[in-house]
């Protein structure tokens, strides 16, 4: 019997669930938005980056993560973030909040520069342990989100998908995301073989999330 391509990352146990709470909503703040590489953070600690669609909830995810009602601003307006937001974690690691791309409501040239600022950092951050890939389970992977995966390939950051809104949709529609994500995934190399399943309203995954932060070295 083989073994699943991409299957859900698994509950984690009751230590790695309580170093992740522990980590996640300790003591974290916003630290600075960057819009040029030479605005960076010092490359001191280990960081993981999210990385999304215009609204597919990453400002909400991080919310989630961290505990807190608005630590990353939320807006239904696409492209609201336009830089690079950096968040401290303790004094141990990064949250790196990417800006959202595709039907960003923004100026070419806006748009171009969040792209070639994006590359840079993704190909310059000897830091970065992990992106995090979010995908609206109600839509699945679209041609945008395969764009920034091959940037990721290309840049050999290893990423992993967190799947948003889960609480939006039934079982069986849920199963069919998860096999058109699957099957999207094979075509990239940098993919971890993981999919992470969340809902930032209803608390789904979030532990599981925190504990593979938590796990990174």
């Amino acid at each position: 019997m083989t073994s699943m391509p991409f299957p859900e990352a698994p509950i984690p146990d009751t230590f790695a669930e309580e170093a992740g709470r522990k980590l996640l909503t300790g003591q974290v703040e916003f630290l600075k938005g960057v819009v040029a590489m030479d605005g960076m953070p010092p490359a001191d600690r280990l960081e993981v980056c999210f990385a999304g669609r215009s609204n597919v909830g990453k400002s909400s995810l991080i919310n989630a993560l961290t505990g807190r009602k608005a630590i990353a601003r939320t807006s239904n307006t696409p492209g609201r973030t336009q830089e690079i937001n950096y968040f401290t974690v303790g004094e141990s690691h990064y949250l790196v909040d990417l800006p959202g791309y595709g039907f960003a409501k923004a100026p070419v040239p806006v748009v171009e520069k969040w792209q070639r600022l994006l590359k840079a950092y993704l190909s310059g951050r000897a830091t970065l342990r992990r992106a995090f890939v979010l995908v609206d389970m109600r839509h699945g992977v679209k041609d945008v989100d395969h764009e920034i995966m091959k940037l990721l390939d290309q840049s050999a950051v290893t990423f992993q998908v967190v799947l948003t809104k889960a609480d939006k949709m039934g079982a069986a529609e849920q199963t069919r995301t998860l096999s058109q994500v699957r099957a999207a995934l094979t075509k990239h190399p940098a993919a971890y073989p993981e999919i992470v399943v969340t809902s930032s309203d209803k608390g789904t995954g979030i532990p599981t999330l925190r504990a593979i932060i938590a796990g990174l070295t």
